[in-house]
């Protein structure tokens, strides 16, 4: 059997799962059932190396650190697709496609990074029926029979025509309101679940009959990439050139060579805080919780906390999601307009709108713990091995405590050991760097002070280490 090239595009800011997902980690890095992420399920989904081969992760640089952190952690070497700058699905999947294609792969399984899939074999099943036609010359997506009339949802109308299970797509069809969605299951419609199996060089060749500034594009984006081991960055130049555009309007749509897989997986898109109810398991009275939560007369809501200790009391269909810095409430029935709460917070330049506590970096991550107005506390956690850039800072002071590991400080060109309870001050226009020589995880409580606490007040100095 010839091996499936997994791509996962991963990118989007899953503004309606706000406060949990944010721009800055946005909700397929974040568990938000079970342990793992909905990221790592998808690559844990796809680690049968009897049928897939190694996954490529189609991402932007801003992604790029926490993607290969979380691969890392669950055990799976990947591929990294870095695009320059977002311009939506269709030149992603393009841009996938042709790498793919680079590599003498004859079947890619593009699939988003933020669903939840129920039933692993069941979906690897899918696969394995969806290839048979992919070998004809055949587009294949994956449909989910529906369980509820969802207008959020697009649906697919098969046709007759029948490759063993797999059916011919009539048409695609878009989201349809509460009326028109009980019409279209009766008539057998399925759920769009946005996934696709296909020949790299077919979907290139349609994209360029549909599109061909895009598939122009993508191709020369790749052909003049930059590669720095397993990260390939795309080039800018040409990768801009391709419209902003879904796959499924560029291609899907007007391709008379799709054909549906009818799922034997549960599937979720987890696109509101509504779909977390439909996949947790309430109690009795119809609620599903996460954390420290204590409810009393409380009905079919979904309530969670992340940090506080939260109370509810005497209320019915409400999505409440706490965090340390940001908090939720909401009835079911409103929760489409999150997105535009989101964004009304973010042109207000609310920070919690857009930026998460947590920020992974190469060498590490970050933590925000307090911040004022002339002040911000961070716990840094420093791999070992690794290393921040020689740096200054002209308008902000900060204080470094090692609270675990062992650290070694540059300052002003004198080097020396940190250990545990063992502090720095670094004042402005002082040229630092910190390293952790290992073999622990450096962890340190790192307090700035002054009248700019922004990170681009940060020059970088000539020296042979990695991002800050």
């Amino acid at each position: 059997m010839s091996h499936i090239t997994p791509v996962i595009l991963v990118g989007g800011s899953g503004k309606r799962l706000w406060p949990l997902s944010r721009e800055s980690m946005p909700k397929q890095f974040v568990p938000l059932l079970g342990k793992h992420s909905t990221f790592q399920q998808t690559l844990l989904r796809v680690a049968d190396q009897d049928l897939f081969s190694r996954p490529v992760v189609a991402t932007n640089d801003s992604y790029r650190f926490t993607a290969e952190q979380q691969a890392h952690d669950v055990g799976i070497d990947i591929d990294l697709l870095i695009e320059p700058s977002r311009r939506d699905s269709g030149p992603a999947m393009g841009a996938a496609a042709a790498y793919a294609k680079s590599l003498g792969s004859t079947a890619v399984l593009a699939l988003a990074s933020d669903h939840l899939v129920i039933g692993s074999e069941e979906f690897r099943d899918a696969c394995r029926q969806g290839l048979a036609v992919v070998r004809l010359g055949g587009i294949v997506t994956f449909g989910i029979p529906p369980t509820e009339p969802k207008t959020d949802y697009g649906y697919i109308r098969p046709g007759a025509e029948k490759i063993g299970e797999v059916l011919k797509v009539a048409a695609f069809v878009e989201k349809p309101d509460v009326q028109a969605a009980m019409r279209y299951i009766s008539e057998g419609l399925m759920w769009n679940s946005g996934n696709f199996l296909f020949p790299p060089a077919l979907l290139l060749s349609e994209m360029a009959r549909f599109e061909p500034a895009m598939a122009s594009a993508v191709e020369e984006a790749v052909a003049k990439a930059r590669k720095d081991g397993s990260t390939v960055f795309l080039d800018t130049e040409a990768f801009e050139k391709a419209p902003a555009k879904s796959i499924d309007y560029a291609v899907m749509e007007r391709t008379d060579k799709c054909w549906v897989v009818p799922a034997k997986f549960s599937w979720s898109d987890l696109g509101t805080w509504g779909a977390m109810l439909d996949v947790g398991a309430p109690d009795s009275a119809g609620n599903v919780t996460e954390g420290p939560v204590e409810l009393d007369r409380v009905r079919n809501s979904y309530i969670r906390s992340d940090g506080p200790l939260t109370a509810v009391i005497g209320v019915e269909n409400l999505v409440v999601v706490a965090m340390n810095d940001a908090v939720l409430v909401g009835h079911h029935d409103d929760l489409l307009r999150l997105k535009d709460v989101v964004q009304r917070m973010s042109d207000s330049k609310h920070r919690a709108a857009t930026e998460y506590a947590t920020m992974h970096r190469s060498w590490g991550s970050t933590e925000e713990i307090g911040r004022g107005p002339h002040y911000r506390v961070r716990r840094l956690i420093m791999k070992a091995g690794e290393q921040l850039v020689l740096q200054s800072h002209a308008r902000r002071e900060k204080h470094w405590s090692v609270v675990n590991g062992v650290g070694e400080m540059l300052l002003n060109g004198r080097t020396w050991t940190l250990n545990v309870n063992d502090d720095v001050f670094v004042r402005r226009g002082d040229i630092h760097s910190l390293r952790n020589p290992g073999p622990a995880v450096l962890e340190v409580i790192e307090v700035h002070t002054g009248d700019n606490l922004d990170e681009r007040d940060m020059i970088r100095h000539n020296e042979p280490a990695k991002v800050a």
